[in-house]
């Protein structure tokens, strides 16, 4: 009983200052993004596609976390034009309002027009953790199997769009799309998705369309 108050705390406590990122971005007209994915499945590269399809239309954000001291991903993003920053988050399994926070310091919101935030790779913790975002992306590659849904049900069910990637996989992979799809309409009926290529760029058009009336753009 005691851990179950304990774990009530840390979600609320992180619940208002996500309230309080949320208004921060809203006061600099930004639409904040949570992007969640397992590791492998192509979050950064899918930010990469999306950064050179939107170029120079609008001017996008990026904060990137990870569990290890590296800034590999954030300098591609930083090579691609755009403004980023690395959160190490020390061994943690996802970003929590807190790492968020302290990230937007470092950005210069007044000149963006979107953040997309890169989540830890992993289909559990980042799910419980709210940020302040508009919106969560979860990023399902064809390469991780088509029984994700119905093994890590929780993540999908929060999630306001979905993008299926490494769809150029398809006839080489054992991936069942409509035992995949039936699973995720189970959890979030209706959720917007998107089945991608972040390769060959098949399907990123219509990820952008959305992505820019979410923008406003």
């Amino acid at each position: 009983m005691t851990t179950v108050t304990v774990v009530e705390k840390i979600l609320s406590a992180n619940d208002r200052l996500a309230e309080q990122n949320r208004a921060r971005l809203d006061l600099a007209g930004i639409f904040g993004l949570n992007i969640m994915a397992a590791p492998g499945a192509g979050k950064t590269s899918t930010i990469l596609r999306t950064i050179k399809a939107l170029t120079p239309q609008i001017t996008i954000g990026v904060v990137e976390g990870d569990t290890a001291a590296v800034t590999i991903d954030a300098d591609k993003v930083i090579a691609a034009g755009m403004p980023a920053v690395q959160i190490n988050t020390g061994g943690e399994c996802h970003l929590d309002a807190v790492m968020l926070s302290g990230a937007l310091t470092q950005l210069p919101l007044d000149q963006i027009d979107l953040l997309i935030v890169e989540n830890v790779g992993n289909l559990i913790c980042p799910a419980a953790f709210s940020l302040g975002t508009h919106a969560n992306v979860l990023i399902s590659s064809v390469a991780e199997g088509d029984d994700k849904p119905y093994k890590y049900p929780n993540i999908y069910r929060g999630i306001d769009a979905l993008i299926i990637n490494k769809i150029d996989l398809l006839p080489y992979v054992e991936y069942n799309l409509d035992y995949f799809r039936r699973g995720v309409e189970l959890l979030n009926p209706g959720v917007a998705t998107f089945p991608i290529s972040c390769r060959t760029g098949e399907g990123v058009d219509s990820w952008v369309q959305w992505l820019l009336g979410k923008v406003g753009k």
